[in-house]
């Protein structure tokens, strides 16, 4: 399942360089998720680094958006393939 940013985000900052996929990055208000790349960090970390390291645990699982651990590790595949 990818994840997104609620608008409880502060614009800290500390999320968009840990994620080793370049899925986040600034919006109009607050910082925003790329579900196309979010692969949760599978492939990279045991867990999401941007979750790991928000001060306001604004970072929920997109329940628009929900895929097995196989469907993010197929994802983190082909993005690295890219």
């Amino acid at each position: 399942m990818a994840l997104m940013i609620t608008d409880e985000c502060i614009n800290c900052d500390v999320c968009e360089p840990e994620c080793p996929n370049q899925a986040i990055a600034p919006g109009e208000e607050i910082y925003e998720i790329d579900p196309e790349r979010c692969t949760e960090c599978v492939g990279h970390f045991d867990e999401p680094q941007c979750v790991a390291v928000c001060p306001v645990d604004c970072i929920p699982n997109d329940p628009e958006r929900v895929e097995s651990q196989e469907v993010l590790q197929l994802k983190y595949e082909a993005l690295m393939a890219q």
